[in-house]
């Protein structure tokens, strides 16, 4: 695996599907783009599958039933549309204006994909409109390798407070459709013990559709920091974060990393997993968590990592492969430390996820500490 401070270049997005088809036959791919920007596309709702600009999202559209509110916002008549046709027009500090305004975000750069480089991460305002950022399959966001993409946090005085229980409160909604977040760097952030390399989330609602997260990263090493490319903390009435028809690394060179949860990490809170691809994600800590003696820290959860009490996890028509971790699951390190958590896996591949330092017997790429019977698994293939 390339290292955590590595930033390497996008590959093209017909070597992406290459790269993934030769290795996982029938998925999806990483998706990427050309760096160079083009003329870059407009936004607004399509259909479920892959779209134009982001061949292979996730895996084949249709493997299992998406629920209602995992789909798609209707964004046809949007709040905010980002440039005036041109590649040029499309600015990083547009979409930083756009999102602290909140609505719905579309895109006018032209007619194929563009990458949009950040100059600080856009933040969710709590008294705003909820916010939905759709790319139309064209637009990458990028953090330039030196930043968090996109922050919201319902606790952060900052950003408004709106209700005397921050941690519980059923808006903003945030979603992000049709689009991609490359080069995320949230390393040094420590709000709320840091973590979300790409997407920080804490309080509200929050979902991912037909999305893709290359490259991006946190702290390399401590025992509770997460999500190289995905965090979230607390979520209104413990809803599930939907994760839909996305990818998360996707070929060697694009995974995401963190010390735990190399693509997804949460504490607490649940994810409902639907037809998606998360693969060489990392894990890089070292020690666990709480961590040894004389070691940083961390190293669970190549993929996902969830930690926390009562929170679930699903996983449904989904590929999990290639990533690695240290410590414990490769693919998934689940604790529930009061032991009522649960777990689904349905219609799903966990395959190539080399065994850690510790894991749960008869479960390769796994360590689970759950309620009894846990996991649930149903049609699905979980194999080293």
């Amino acid at each position: 695996m390339p290292s955590p401070a590595l930033r390497l270049p996008l590959l093209s997005r017909t070597a992406v599907l290459v790269a993934v088809l030769t290795t996982l036959a029938a998925c999806g791919g990483g998706g990427g783009d050309s760096s160079d920007p083009g003329s870059g596309g407009g936004g607004g709702g399509v259909p479920d599958g892959p779209v134009p600009g982001l061949p292979g999202v996730g895996v084949p559209s249709g493997l299992v039933p998406v629920p209602a509110a995992g789909g798609l916002v209707d964004t046809s008549q949007p709040d905010h549309l980002i440039g005036t046709g041109t590649p040029g027009s499309c600015t990083g500090q547009a979409v930083v204006n756009a999102v602290a305004q909140g609505g719905k975000i579309r895109f006018n750069c032209g007619t194929a994909p563009v990458t949009i480089t950040l100059p600080s991460t856009a933040k969710v305002f709590n008294n705003r409109p909820d916010v939905t950022l759709d790319g139309g399959g064209l637009i990458t966001l990028s953090g330039g390798g030196a930043r968090r993409i996109l922050y919201q946090n319902t606790c952060d005085a900052a950003q408004v407070w709106t209700s005397a229980n921050c941690n519980n409160q059923e808006t903003p909604r945030l979603t992000v459709q049709n689009i991609r977040f490359a080069n995320g760097n949230a390393i040094g952030e420590t709000t709320d013990g840091g973590g979300g390399g790409a997407i920080f989330v804490r309080g509200g609602q929050f979902k991912i559709v037909n999305s893709v997260f290359t490259n991006n990263r946190c702290d390399a090493t401590g025992p509770d920091v997460g999500g190289g490319a995905v965090r979230v903390l607390s979520i209104f009435q413990a809803r599930p974060v939907y994760v839909v028809q996305s990818t998360f690394g996707g070929a060697a060179g694009l995974g995401n990393t963190c010390s735990n949860g190399g693509a997804l990490s949460s504490i607490g809170v649940s994810y409902s997993v639907y037809n998606s691809l998360l693969s060489h994600n990392s894990a890089t800590g070292n020690g666990a968590n709480p961590q040894a003696p004389g070691t940083p820290g961390g190293g669970s959860g190549g993929a996902i990592y969830n930690d926390g009490n009562e929170f679930t996890l699903g996983v449904y028509g989904s590929v999990v492969s290639d990533n690695a971790a240290i410590e414990g699951g490769s693919a998934v390190f689940f604790v529930s430390n009061n032991r009522t958590g649960l777990m689904t896996l349905s219609d799903s591949q966990f395959v190539r996820n080399p065994a850690t330092r510790f894991g749960t017997a008869g479960l390769p790429g796994f360590f689970v500490l759950a309620a009894p019977g846990q996991p649930v698994v149903t049609r699905t293939t979980i194999s080293n």
